[in-house]
C-alpha cells in the first residue's frame, strides 16, 4: 500500500498489510512491518510557493520550547497571550508637600493591604492600634496615608463611644462598619477609622466610671475582630456575608482598654514615636509655604527637642488677626528663625505654667493660682 502526496511532498511507504482470519493461530508479522515502515520527506522548490504557510518549517532550526515568540503576530491577538510586565513602584512619602513618616506609612499600608488580600491559613488581625504620646500627629499621619492611597475612611471619634442610651455606641460602630463594607462592595477601598479609642472606651484611673457602653464598645470590637464578615445590626440578622473592613484606631495609652481586645490575634499594635528625621520632615511640611531654610528648621527642632509635633504647628499659627469687617488682607509675614525661637519660648513657658499651677487641686484647697500667679506678680504682668 502506498499513500502519496501526504503533507505536500511527503510519502508514506509500507508493504501490503496481510490479515489472517480469527483463530488461525498467528497474528500479523508486526516486527517485520515495523522494520520496513519508513517516512520519506521530499523538498521541491516548485512546491514551496509564497502562498505556502508552512514554507518556513523547511529552514526552521529553532527549539519551540525556547523560542516561544517565533509565531508572534501570525494569529489574531484574541488567541495570543499578552506580554506581561510586572512593575511595582514604591509610594513616595509626601502628599502636597506634607511629610509622611516612612515607618508609619508602611505599617498602615501593609495592614490595609493584608486585610484586603486572601491569605489562606493566615490569621490577619483586623484592628491596627496606633498609639503614642499626645500631639505626635497620629491622626494627621493616618489622614495623609488615606489620601495617598485614595481611601475615604468612615471616621468615628471618642465622643461617639458614649451615650445616654445604653447600647447606642455599640450599635453605631456596627452601622459605621457596615457602611464601610457597602463602599467596599461597590468597588471602592474603605476602612473604619476611630480616633482616641482609649478616651472613649478606656478606664483612666479610679475616678473614671466604667459604664455599660464602655463594656459594649469593647465587646463589639472584639466580636467584629473575631468574625469580620458577619457583622449584624441588632434585630436584623442575615446569612449574607459582608466584605472585610480593616479597622484603624488611635490612642495615647492602650493599657486602659479591655485586655482581651488588644491581644495580638485581634489588634496589631504600633507605637508611634517620631524620630529626629521625622520631626524635621514634618516641620518642613509645616513651613513649606514660608520659605524657611532647612538649616533653620533643623535648628528649630534641636532647640525644642522635647516638644511634640503639634508644638511646631502652634508655633506657625501664633499670629492671629480678628476683624469685624470680614477676612483681612495682609502681606505674607516674613518668618525668621529668631522670631520662631521667640514664639517657641513663649509656648514652653505656657506649658510650664500649666504644670506648675495644678489648678484642680489648689483651687479647692486655697483658691490660689499656684506659682504661676507669683511669677506674674513678680514680673509686673496681670
Amino acid at each position: 500500500m502506498e499513500v502519496s502526496n501526504l503533507l505536500g511532498a511527503n510519502r508514506l511507504v509500507c508493504p501490503p498489510l496481510q490479515l489472517r482470519p480469527l483463530g488461525s493461530g498467528r497474528g500479523p508479522r508486526r516486527s517485520s512491518f515495523a522494520r520496513k515502515l519508513k517516512v520519506v520527506a521530499e523538498y521541491s522548490d516548485q512546491k514551496q510557493t509564497a502562498k505556502d504557510k508552512w514554507r518556513g518549517l523547511a529552514f526552521d532550526t529553532s527549539d519551540d520550547q525556547q523560542d516561544i515568540t517565533r509565531g508572534k503576530g501570525m494569529v489574531d491577538t484574541l488567541f495570543q497571550a499578552p506580554e506581561v510586565f510586572l512593575c511595582i513602584s514604591a509610594l513616595d512619602n509626601n502628599v502636597d508637600g506634607r511629610y509622611i513618616a516612612p515607618a508609619f506609612m508602611d505599617k498602615v499600608v501593609i495592614h490595609i493591604a493584608k486585610n484586603f488580600l486572601n491569605l489562606p491559613h493566615i490569621k490577619v488581625p483586623l484592628i491596627l492600634g496606633v498609639w503614642g504620646g499626645k500631639g505626635q500627629g497620629k491622626s494627621f499621619q493616618c489622614d495623609l496615608v488615606f489620601a495617598k492611597m485614595g481611601i475615604s475612611p468612615i471616621t468615628m471619634s471618642a465622643g461617639e463611644l458614649e451615650s445616654g442610651n445604653a447600647g447606642e455606641p455599640a450599635k453605631l460602630i456596627r452601622q459605621r462598619y457596615r457602611e464601610a463594607a457597602d463602599m467596599i462592595r461597590k468597588g471602592k477601598m474603605c476602612c473604619l477609622f476611630i480616633n482616641d479609642l482609649d478616651a472613649g472606651a478606656g478606664r483612666l484611673g479610679g475616678t473614671t466610671q466604667y459604664t455599660v457602653n464602655n463594656q459594649m464598645v469593647n465587646a463589639t470590637l472584639m466580636n467584629i475582630a473575631d468574625d469580620p464578615t458577619h457583622v449584624q445590626l441588632p434585630g436584623m440578622y442575615s446569612l449574607n456575608e459582608n466584605p472585610r473592613v480593616p479597622i484603624i484606631v488611635t490612642g495615647n495609652d492602650f493599657s486602659t482598654l479591655y485586655a482581651p481586645l488588644i491581644r495580638d490575634g485581634r489588634m496589631e499594635k504600633f507605637y508611634w514615636a517620631p524620630t529626629w528625621e521625622d520631626r524635621v520632615g514634618v516641620c518642613t511640611g509645616i513651613f513649606r509655604t514660608d520659605a524657611v531654610l532647612r538649616e533653620d528648621i533643623v535648628k528649630l527642632v534641636d532647640t525644642f527637642p522635647g516638644q511634640s509635633i503639634d508644638f511646631f504647628g502652634a508655633l506657625r499659627a501664633r499670629r492671629l488677626v480678628n476683624s469685624k469687617e470680614g477676612p483681612p488682607s495682609f502681606e505674607k509675614p516674613s518668618i525668621t528663625l529668631g522670631r520662631l525661637l521667640q514664639y517657641g519660648s513663649m509656648l514652653v513657658q505656657e506649658q510650664e505654667n500649666v504644670k506648675r499651677v495644678q489648678l484642680a487641686e489648689k483651687y479647692l484647697r486655697e483658691a490660689a493660682l499656684g506659682d504661676a500667679n507669683e511669677d506674674d506678680i513678680r514680673n509686673g504682668s496681670s
